[in-house]
């Protein structure tokens, strides 16, 4: 395979990476809404709408902001809109994201948990747009860095790297089979199934990027992973908190 993977759209040539990503958003959001319409918890208007704006806009400029302070020192170096707004990492996005539909919620007064309903089509558009990832090789910065290892693969130059999209879309898979058997026990708080999933991809994140190219902020720390650490801690603290609700008022 040569990489990068392109297609001929239109008379244009499109990366696979943006591609697959729109594709992956796509098909996530008739999942949800699939999933959605089949669900006994009803959401008002206001409240979907609400919480719709809040994860858009804060996953739009977590994902950016984050992005573009993956390389801190250069970043205001011929700063360029276009440079910034190409710049962008799922971790930015889904902690932001989450970030703006809690406030959303206390704008509008809705105190239920919202996120489990998401939980399955949104590893659906990531898994999608990781295969994208996969496909555009070296040419974005989704590749890892150099190894000796069984796992190496020629993604664009002549090293053998590490194809850290594959190891993705790997847990991703074997996460969704785990997170699904806790589903169908149907013994857990409303939001939990969503917060096992955040406490689990950040932990494998942080770990995956130690064999990423990163700039190294704090000790050998990377901006994702100091970011990873933080929302580590927070579902923690959540998880805990949620578990000990649950059983304080299910006896």
């Amino acid at each position: 395979m040569d990489f990068p993977v392109t297609f001929h759209i239109f008379g244009q040539t499109i990366l696979a990476h943006p591609l697959f990503e729109a594709v992956g958003m796509f098909l996530g959001m008739r999942y949800y809404f699939f999933l959605k319409r089949k669900s006994k918890e009803k959401l008002s208007f206001n409240s979907s709408a609400a919480v719709l704006i809040g994860a858009t806009a804060g996953a739009l400029l977590g994902s950016k902001l984050i992005g573009n302070l993956e390389n801190p020192y250069t970043m205001f170096d011929n700063f360029s809109f276009q440079k910034f707004w190409s710049s962008n990492t799922i971790v930015g996005g889904l902690t932001f994201g989450l970030l703006g539909v809690e406030l959303a919620k206390k704008v509008v007064g809705h105190k239920e948990s919202t996120g489990d309903l998401i939980v399955f089509p949104l590893m659906l558009a990531i898994i999608i747009g990781r295969i994208g990832c996969f496909l555009t090789g070296i040419h974005e910065e989704t590749y890892g860095i150099p190894t000796d290892s069984v796992f190496g693969m020629h993604l664009g130059d002549q090293y053998l790297r590490h194809p850290v999209a594959l190891y993705e879309i790997g847990f991703l898979i074997g996460l969704w089979i785990v997170l699904k058997y806790v589903q169908k026990q149907k013994k857990y708080p409303s939001g939990f199934l969503f917060q096992l999933f955040m406490l689990s991809y950040f932990i494998f994140r942080f770990f995956l990027d130690f064999i990423k190219p990163r700039v190294e902020i704090v000790g050998n720390l990377g901006t994702i992973q100091l970011v990873c650490i933080c929302v580590i801690i927070y579902y923690i603290y959540t998880v805990k908190n949620t578990q000990t609700t649950y059983l304080k008022y299910s006896r």
